[in-house]
This record gives structure tokens, sequence and C-alpha cells, in this order.
């Protein structure tokens, strides 16, 4: 076992270019199938969490990435930032229904897939996408930030490499094993507390209200977007604007100045502007700065909206920059 065509860079070689190409004419086979018998070959939802290991890597990572991204999780038993984020990747990869799988491999036992990927510290978070590595994070980041990225993973996965994820059968292990619905609701109150403090001024108040709701409703979308607004005017309600956009220009690879000066330009309602600005930051900058600069343009996003054509083409042109 060799993962050859891996590319820690991002770069598509010839290699996985073919790999692409077999992946779309796979996907495609598999809408039409799915079309034609109305359903098409379905997993268990424990399928969608798996333990890999060296010797059944190829086929359990590389094979499978040809038809739905793979994330890898690289845990140990006495890391205790493991033990925090490895249940958050499992549940999100039952909620995320087939987009993608996540394997969980143990480095004190695959040594040889550590040295391999590069891990200098764990908890560590990549994917594989036909049949090729990409670096996702390090350390147990907040749930927020992890959404974000797997969401950005699915889209350019489907979007690039025509990958669709696979069809899940709920029933398939009994309604025993299904997860417990978690009560919503009614949040009516809440947000409507944090209207009204957004309405007086009271930035602080309107953030907290959002987040009590999203605490017992990570999906709330009203919640989500007003969130991110409150945030968004939080960070800017300090700054000074012609002082802050000097900075940028002056400064093209200060990420911290580029950032502040993609909020003023979306406060401003130059949405183009900013998403602009962090895709080329993106581009120009590396390792820390540059999961910065893309975090903060996929908050924007959200500001936004998701079913906006300026977010579709932002996204679009992070995806050209990123892989």
């Amino acid at each position: 076992m060799q993962p050859r065509n891996m590319s820690m860079s991002g770069v598509v070689d010839l290699a996985a270019v073919k790999a692409a190409g077999e992946a779309k004419a796979k996907a495609e086979q598999a809408r039409a199938e799915s079309a034609r018998t109305g359903g098409g070959a379905a997993v268990a939802p424990s399928a969608l969490v798996i333990d890999a290991d060296e010797a059944g890597f190829e086929r359990d990572v590389l094979q499978r990435s040809a038809e739905v991204p793979v994330v890898i999780d690289f845990w140990a038993e006495w890391c205790e930032p493991c033990k925090q984020l490895s249940p958050l990747l499992e549940r999100l990869a039952v909620e995320y229904n087939g987009r993608f799988v996540l394997a969980k491999v143990d480095v004190d036992a695959n040594q040889m897939l550590m040295q391999q990927f590069g891990i200098q510290g764990i908890p560590a978070v990549f994917a594989v996408v036909a049949g090729q590595a990409l670096p996702l994070f390090q350390g147990a980041a907040p749930e927020a930030q992890i959404r974000a990225t797997l969401d950005q993973l699915v889209q350019v996965a489907e979007e690039r490499f025509g990958l669709t994820g696979i069809v899940v059968d709920q029933g398939a292990e009994g309604d025993a094993e299904a997860p417990a619905a978690a009560p919503v609701g009614p949040y009516d109150a809440l947000l409507s507390a944090a209207v009204d403090a957004l309405d007086a001024g009271d930035l602080g108040g309107a953030i907290r209200a959002y987040q009590n709701v999203l605490a017992d409703d990570p999906g709330n979308t009203e919640a989500k977007l007003g969130l991110a607004q409150a945030e968004l005017l939080s960070r800017v309600q300090g700054l000074d604007p012609q002082r802050a956009r000097k900075e940028a220009a002056d400064n093209p690879k200060d990420v911290a100045a580029q950032i502040a000066a993609a909020d003023l330009d979306l406060v401003g309602g130059h949405v183009q502007d900013a998403f602009g600005r962090l895709v080329d930051t993106v581009r120009v900058t590396a390792g820390e700065d540059r999961d910065a600069a893309r975090l903060r343009l996929l908050e924007l996003f959200e500001v936004i909206g998701a079913e906006d054509p300026r977010v579709t083409a932002a996204r679009q042109a992070l995806a050209r920059v990123l892989f």
C-alpha cells in the first residue's frame, strides 16, 4: 500500500485528474441508476464512520475516495483534545448523511500513515478526494469552523470531482440505532430579544441571544444569519475605516488588515469587493494566515446567505484557489 497519488500541496496532478474523470463518470452512473430504480445501493449509518489502518488504507480510503470524500481523523487514546473532536466528527458524519465518510486512524498503531501524511501533532484532520490528500485543520477547532470546512469540502468534491456522496439507509439498523431527535423551539422569544438588542445597539446581547438559540438548535437558519450579522457589526464597531483601508492597501499580504477591510467592504454594501479581497488574500498566503482568511470568507458567506449568486461565484473562486 502506497498512497502515491497524494499531493499535500493540493495541486491536481495527472493521476488526480484521471481519478476525477472516473469519479465524475461514476457519479453520473450512480445518479442514473438511482433515478431508474428509485433508490440505489444504500449503506447503513454505521458505515459512515470506519476505523482505518495501514493494511486496508488503499481499499478503505483511497479507493473509496473515488465515490465520496473521506475525512481522516488522526487520533490517539492518550490525546485529550481528540476525545473532544472525535465524537463531534462522528456526529457530523451521520448528520451529513453520506456527503462524506469519516475514517479514524489511531496514530500509535499506524506510525507509517502518520509519517506519510507528515503529522506533527494530533488531533489532525485531512481529507482524501479522488485519491488526493488535502489538509483540513489541526487541533480541536470550534464546531462552527469545522462545519464551514466540511461544507467547503463537500462543495468542492461535487463541483470539481463530481462526487455526490453515497446513499444512506436510515432504517438499515433498526429504530433503536437511530439517534433521538433533540427537542427544538419555540425560539420566538429569544429571536425577538436578539432583534430588539440589535435595534438598541446592544450587539453583545444580540450575540448571546442568537448563541442561546444555536446551543439548542445548531441548524436554526435565522439564528445563524443573525449571529453572523451581529458579529460582523461588532467587529467593525471600533474600526477607523480610513485607517483600516489604508493599512490594507499598503500591506496586501497583511491578513489582519485585509480581513478588517473586507468586513468594512461588506458592511458598506460592497459584497463582491469583500469576497474578492479575501479570495486574493487566500491566494497569496499560506499556513495559519491562509486559514484565517479562508475562515473569515466563509463567515461572510453566512452573512449574505448561501443562495446569493455572489456567494456561489465566490465559493467557486475560492475552490479554484484552494484546489
